[in-house]
């Protein structure tokens, strides 16, 4: 049976602690938000307000439940508070020894029974947690951005974690109206280490010549709402650098080293919020082409000693769009095979809600059943012989285009055409 969550604290007001926050004040939870001085709890503040004033304006909430709304919001600047909450959320930025004093402080202020919960999106709960006695009680709570507005929760376990704080966080989940999915722990977890690939596949094409734009267009023609590098831009670099850095401490053999991101940084070309980025932006977020870019994709080319291939110039969009996710489907493959998710299409909806896929397509895993395992672990051999390891083939993937099966067969299913095999092998 899940606990009784009556009061929620949340640790940092920047924009994913003030999402989650308006979610969970207009699905009516208390809710304590604390920053590190008046500046940013303001700030925090600030941006609740105006995601339910927007609420307002758009019809979707009187003056009087704002008001109402509002009042169940205290902003703090200490723990004094948090000896009476169930469940804080920790949100701040991904530095690894900032989050561990943050699980240190919470363990040392909340009741014993609360819920100790991080919204990190790649790092290991493992290692947020291991200056704490309290492993049963840590889980993961990973909200998409705007995290008021998409659906999607992921809610990561490890061996350690209690069931009943599992089991508490799905019923918070489903009464703020979210789509919750349960994973296992890793870097990145499911939906964000499955999906990491996107840039990285679209930053190698870029390396080896094609257009920054030419890349999006053909993602958005495809069905999604953004193209990798728009996406980036949104999300800013410091991101996804620090995103970047994770996975290439945890995976190095299959990340692709493009120096383009770092190379912008250094010019402070940081995103959207710099108003350059792989676009230049003017007035309301508008994104438009910048020709400047083309010195800093040319040195990423001269670093990495990638050269434009002119049969790679001439592919249409349909196949652009496969180079992109042919690498999310193997990721997605690795990602089952380790029993991070637990069924495929656990996999297809977190595609949808957390990250954008069209949903006419019905999800990462049941589009890739409906190419087939061995046609996409063809085409990635042969990009794996022209471009490098990025393109390998794993082993799930491997093995299900050797047997005929669909990706998102039980691993029953295929231990059983194994033992079949081996069965019929001995006759």
């Amino acid at each position: 049976m899940p606990r009784k969550v009556s009061k929620v604290a949340i640790v940092g007001g920047g924009p994913m602690g003030s999402g989650i926050a308006t979610t969970l004040i207009l699905s009516h939870y208390p809710v304590i938000l604390k920053e590190i001085n008046e500046k940013f709890l303001n700030a925090g503040i600030g941006r609740i307000k105006e995601n339910l004033q927007s609420r307002v304006r758009k019809g979707k909430m009187t003056k009087d439940n704002y008001d109402k709304t509002l009042s169940l919001l205290t902003g703090v600047l200490d723990y004094e508070k948090f000896k009476s909450v169930d469940l804080a959320i920790e949100t701040v930025v991904e530095n690894v020894k900032l989050k561990q004093q943050i699980f240190a402080e919470l363990e040392q202020h909340c009741p014993s029974h609360c819920i100790l919960a991080t919204n990190t999106s790649t790092i290991d709960l493992d290692l947020i947690g291991e200056k704490t006695n309290s492993q049963d009680r840590i889980v993961g709570t990973h909200f998409f951005a705007p995290a008021h507005i998409m659906p999607l929760l992921e809610i990561v376990r490890t061996p350690r974690a209690s069931l009943q704080a599992v089991v508490t966080m799905l019923d918070v989940g489903k009464k703020i109206k979210k789509t919750p999915i349960v994973v296992g722990n890793c870097t990145g977890f499911a939906v964000n280490r499955m999906f990491f690939p996107y840039t990285q596949a679209a930053l190698l094409l870029v390396d080896h010549g094609m257009d920054v734009d030419k890349i999006d267009q053909a993602c958005i023609e495809f069905g999604m709402p953004i193209g990798p590098f728009r996406m980036t831009d949104l999300v800013g670099f410091d991101v996804a650098l620090a995103t970047g850095m994770q996975y290439l401490e945890n995976f190095p053999e299959r990340v692709y080293k493009s120096m383009l991101i770092p190379l912008m940084t250094e010019d402070k070309r940081t995103g959207e919020a710099s108003q350059k980025g792989f676009y230049k932006y003017e007035g309301k977020r508008k994104a438009s082409p910048d020709p400047e870019i083309t010195s800093y994709v040319e040195e990423s080319r001269r670093i990495s000693g990638a050269t434009p291939d002119p049969e790679l110039l001439k592919i249409d969009n349909s196949a652009i769009a496969e180079m992109v996710f042919f690498p999310v489907i193997n990721e997605a493959c690795r990602v089952l095979g380790e029993g991070i998710a637990f069924k495929a299409s656990d996999l297809d909806i977190a595609s949808i809600f957390g990250m954008g896929f069209p949903p006419y397509r019905g999800g990462i895993m049941h589009w890739a059943d409906s190419i087939g395992a061995r046609r996409i672990c063809t085409m990635l051999s042969e990009w794996e012989m022209e471009y490098g390891q990025f393109f390998k083939p794993c082993s799930h993937l491997l093995e299900r285009a050797a047997e005929g099966l669909p990706l998102s067969a039980s691993a029953t299913k295929t231990m059983n055409n194994q033992a079949k095999g081996k069965l019929l092998g001995s006759c």
